[in-house]
């Protein structure tokens, strides 16, 4: 790092009276260094520009984009524009990125550990996040693993990197995006970035986070002598070939070679896998139609966080309710290997399923579909019995009573604050919708 500004040091602005002081130098990238500040009584982090990208353009992107507003609040968004006196330099002050983030190449790298549960939050909070930028006609352009942070612990995420945004359907900012992450069609030189190029490299940045491996690079990759330039142009923008595509296998992933993805593509639901194939086959060759769109990625990770059960040795697993009637209740481990007893699961139509672990909490996205996501507010719980540990129960956490019909007949009703016996074949009727536990 070059290190432009030292730490101590003070900016002066013009339009404001306090100064800005640096802290210390959190890192550096292409276009310029970011530091950790002090200005107006925050701690706050800014970006300073290397002279030969602090054009008069950029000035007009960053203004562009303060004056729009940040499109959700895990994007890391300029804020103020600044322009110290007596320098020819500029930079912009945004939110700094709080503590226990990391980034995304840390768990590529294995140097850190994140569950499921934490994944399927972090592929939630992706999806979300790109829908609202889209929303506003604004395109990332450049989706990479070195733009997004995450909590291992939680899968929070922070999106960084927000100043080279541009506008679908316009000159962008000249940014074009990141072999292996663009879309095919962008390499090629077809088309500038947009929101379609957006939704592969979000698909591709998915593929990674939960298979730990580039869904292109399989045998054509490990075949190459030299992956030079113009073989990484061939893999990933003139002849991609997805490495599980359900009907060409000449790119398909090798023992020993690609084990990651090997490993982890078998162990998710085959509702999951679906969205993955038709990405890197559909979403190839028809960049307009063949895309999985944001809503559709974001539905399937709640889906996916609601599929995860735990096995005796702690391990996660996932049900899949599209497993043949024949394997039913022949699950295995893909830890310990050991078979495994899912519990009990909530049964919402035929599409949604929640498995009712010891910590499951139900919220409003699942008994009301017409309700977005959120999980800050509970409406049941799953509860262990004080009396007897063996019984588990479905508390009701709403200021209504429940409708209930247990596998007998028997109709009761649960108010708010009491619980259901988690029974199988027990109906529940928590008035938007209807639930049968299975």
């Amino acid at each position: 790092m070059n290190e432009l500004l030292k730490p101590g040091q003070q900016l002066f602005f013009s339009t404001f009276v306090e100064p800005c002081t640096i802290i210390e130098c959190l890192g550096g990238g292409t276009q310029g260094e970011v530091y950790q500040i002090e200005f107006a009584g925050r701690l706050l982090a800014l970006k300073w520009y290397f002279p030969e990208f602090a054009t008069a353009a950029q000035r007009e992107i960053i203004k562009s984009l303060i004056a729009r507003g940040s499109p959700h609040e895990r994007f890391l968004w300029p804020e103020l524009l600044v322009s110290p006196e007596g320098t020819a330099g500029f930079g912009y002050l945004m939110r700094l990125r709080e503590r226990g983030f990391c980034g995304l190449n840390d768990l590529m790298m294995n140097r850190v550990d994140a569950s499921f549960r934490a994944l399927a939050t972090a592929g939630l909070e992706l999806s979300q996040s790109f829908w609202q930028l889209h929303c506003k006609g604004l395109c990332y352009c450049d989706i990479n693993f070195g733009n997004i942070f995450f909590d291992p612990d939680t899968g929070n995420i922070l999106i960084c990197d927000n100043d080279n945004i541009g506008i679908t359907g316009q000159t962008g900012p000249g940014v074009s995006g990141t072999l292996g992450f663009m879309a095919p069609e962008i390499v090629r030189g077809e088309s500038p970035p947009n929101a379609d190029s957006d939704l592969f490299s979000l698909a591709v940045l998915l593929f990674h986070l939960f298979m730990i491996h580039h869904p292109l690079e399989g045998r054509r990759e490990a075949d190459i002598v030299c992956l030079d330039l113009r073989a990484r142009m061939r893999l990933y923008g003139y002849d991609p070939l997805f490495i599980f595509d359900p009907v060409d296998n000449s790119n398909e992933p090798l023992p020993g070679i690609h084990q990651n993805a090997l490993l982890y593509w078998p162990l998710y639901p085959r509702f999951f896998r679906r969205l993955f194939i038709r990405s890197f086959t559909d979403g190839l060759r028809d960049p307009l139609n063949g895309r999985v769109r944001e809503t559709e990625w974001r539905d399937s990770m709640i889906r996916l966080r609601d599929a995860i059960f735990d096995c005796a040795c702690g391990s996660e697993n996932f049900w899949d309710e599209d497993t043949p009637s024949e394997n039913l209740g022949r699950q295995f481990c893909w830890q310990c290997k050991q078979a495994v007893k899912p519990p009990p699961r909530l049964c919402f139509g035929k599409q949604h399923i929640v498995m009712l672990n010891h910590d499951t909490r139900i919220y409003n996205h699942h008994v009301d579909p017409s309700r977005s996501f959120e999980f800050s507010n509970p409406v049941a719980e799953v509860i262990q019995n004080p009396h007897d540990p063996k019984i588990w129960g479905l508390r009701n956490l709403t200021g209504h009573p429940w409708k209930c019909i247990t596998m007998t007949g028997q109709h009761i009703e649960i108010p708010a604050g009491r619980s259901v016996s988690v029974i199988v074949g027990t109906r529940i009727d928590f008035g938007c919708s209807e639930a049968q536990i299975l």
